[in-house]
């Protein structure tokens, strides 16, 4: 059974201290203060004429700055990611707004954020860097949170109807219920999309970090601008230890990061029977050791805990969320008004503004945009379908296979973390030796934003398929194809939809990438929506973009409304886990 997330029991005896421990709390102490001092470079006025230098010792302090941004990126999308998809799985009148709006939000490239984002925290912070730092952090936020967030929902509408059923019976509480049930149940997967989400922030760093909007330079040092700057300028040695330092950053994170989580969440795994085979760390080892957090544990963190969870449980008594058999919870009647009628505002008023701008085109824009649409869709079909072909048999491998994972797990999140446009002048050089160039290159390049969503998805729903439903597949001498079609297909399906409808988010987000390249001062485009979205945020031209985001947007709700949601209902309808 899921098990929830309390604290473990007090190790009693003598504390042992050792080596491990004291470089465990030297290397907190120490990333303390490097955050510290990382974070007081946001400080000052912001000088757009700042140069990006591409000498190897700018290195250790560009890496430092990005970082900083991804980590409060991935702080951010994590809290919204939690907030959002609660609040649209309780309350039915919020599910009706909020995941047709999630799929918007998804669907709306990072270079249409950037012009809006950009120049409203500039105009709130007027000359200061501070306004552009937020900006790149909330812009990489957009990158993370679209794929934690349908993961999280999509967790969370999938408990066994047993242990809702449990929870009602035990009358526990909001807060208990939460804490001991729901959470718990979308931990791996919340845990293997980050390792996507966060792959995702790397993936359009460089395009955040050097942005430009006309004649106006908005770029900040980082380690995404340097690789940015050098692919520009063809240095292919200062590409080459761009990509060296990215990738060691990399592996870092996967060891001293997602390794210890993905390890931990394993007693999240909804079974009867122990696997054999479980994924390991070094460091969560020292972690679970540590006489040091031991400590701080027993004496701070427990205690706070145990006050916390009094009052929330005397803040939410169980007569006071009155829940039906899908879950949902009944809000006031007013609250409900407030929320309809301020939502309805919004869009009202959007609608208004937009129709104003949009009526500066004529018809050789719309013809534009249109016949780019249909091209980039071909190129999302085309680079879906691919992405099928291997994602599927290589996430049940890594994601049922331990020992397959420690090998290939930092490899994936290298491929799928390294900036596609860092890549472009290798690229480009085999590219243009091919009958088509960029039109037919840039579906391989559509794909390194669209597998990984798809792939990650996969190995988490294969590592969470019950041990115990394995073995009895194995005692009944199921053949290879049978338990492909009769446990592994069923068990992963809603994981696969939900990392195909991120998937074909994440295609449309990569076309403005792979269908506008700059390299060594040269525009080279492939015509497509991307394309269109590319040039008209390098010009300035708002009435283009705003015309262009939106047809992408509409195709991409159009196509979950009509195609992956009614999969999603059938992967929550038919292949529930029961217990």
């Amino acid at each position: 059974m899921t098990r929830p997330l309390t604290p473990a029991n007090k190790t009693q005896g003598r504390i042992n201290w050792t080596w491990q421990d004291a470089l465990l709390i030297l290397a907190i102490v120490s990333l303390i203060v490097a955050i510290v001092r990382t974070a007081s470079q946001f400080r000052g006025a912001f000088n757009p004429e700042f140069t990006i230098s591409t000498d190897i010792s700018a290195l250790p302090g560009y890496t430092a700055l990005t970082l900083l941004r991804m980590g409060l990126a991935y702080f951010f999308s994590l809290g919204f990611t939690l907030i959002y998809a609660y609040s649209a799985y309780r309350s039915r009148m919020a599910e009706r707004i909020l995941i047709p709006l999630l799929d918007i939000l998804q669907s709306i490239p990072v270079l249409s954020f950037l012009p809006g984002v950009v120049l409203a925290l500039l105009s709130l912070f007027p000359g200061r860097r501070i306004g552009v730092e937020i900006a790149s952090v909330l812009l990489i936020f957009t990158g993370m949170t679209w794929n934690m967030t349908f993961s999280f929902y999509q967790s969370l509408c999938s408990i066994p109807k047993e242990l809702l059923e449990a929870s009602r019976v035990y009358r526990l509480n909001l807060w208990q219920r939460f804490w001991t049930l729901e959470l718990p149940s979308g931990v791996i997967g919340l845990v293997w999309n980050s390792v996507m989400s966060v792959a995702g922030g790397w993936f359009f760093l460089i395009a955040i970090e050097s942005f430009t909007l006309g004649n106006k330079d908005f770029r900040l040092p980082g380690l995404g601008s340097y690789l940015g700057t050098a692919a520009n300028k063809g240095d292919f040695k200062a590409i080459l230890w761009g990509s060296a330092v990215l990738i060691a950053v990399i592996v870092a994170i996967d060891y001293f990061v997602w390794r210890p989580l993905i390890a931990w969440a394993e007693k999240f795994k909804l079974e009867m029977v122990e696997s054999e085979n479980t994924p390991e760390s070094w460091v969560l080892d020292v972690l679970r050791r540590s006489p040091s957090l031991r400590i701080l544990s027993d004496r701070i963190f427990h205690p706070l805990q145990r006050v916390l969870d009094d009052g929330l449980v005397r803040a939410f008594p169980v007569r006071s969320a009155p829940i039906n058999v899908k879950g949902d919870l009944h809000l006031p009647g007013l609250l409900n008004w407030v929320f309809v009628s301020g939502f309805t505002l919004i869009v009202l008023w959007g609608t208004w503004e937009a129709l104003l701008l949009l009526r500066t085109l004529g018809w050789a824009d719309w013809q534009q945009v249109i016949q780019g649409a249909v091209f980039t869709a071909l190129r999302v079909i085309v680079a879906l379908l691919l992405s099928l072909l291997w994602t599927v048999p290589v996430g049940v491998a890594i994601g049922r296979n331990p020992q397959l994972a420690r090998v290939l797990q930092p490899l994936v999140q290298i491929a799928a973390s390294y900036p596609a446009t860092a890549l472009f002048p290798v690229l480009l050089l085999a590219l243009s030796r091919m009958a088509g160039g960029l039109e037919i290159g840039s579906v391989a390049l559509m794909m390194l934003g669209t597998m990984w969503y798809i792939l990650f998805n996969v190995i988490a729903g294969a590592q969470s398929i019950p041990s115990d439903l394995m073995e009895a597949a194995w005692v009944y001498k199921l053949t290879l194809v049978q338990r492909w079609r009769i446990l592994i297909l069923p068990a992963i399906f809603p994981y696969l939809i939900t990392g195909i409808i991120t998937a074909v988010g994440g295609a449309w987000n990569a076309s403005i990438v792979s269908e506008y390249v700059t390299f060594q001062g040269q525009v080279r485009t492939a015509e497509g929506l991307g394309a269109t979205i590319s040039h008209a945020t390098a010009t300035g031209n708002f009435s283009l973009l705003l015309a262009a985001t939106t047809v992408m947007s509409l195709l991409v709700v159009i196509t979950n409304r009509l195609v992956w949601r009614p999969l999603y209902k059938l992967a929550q309808d038919k292949y529930q886990l029961l217990i």
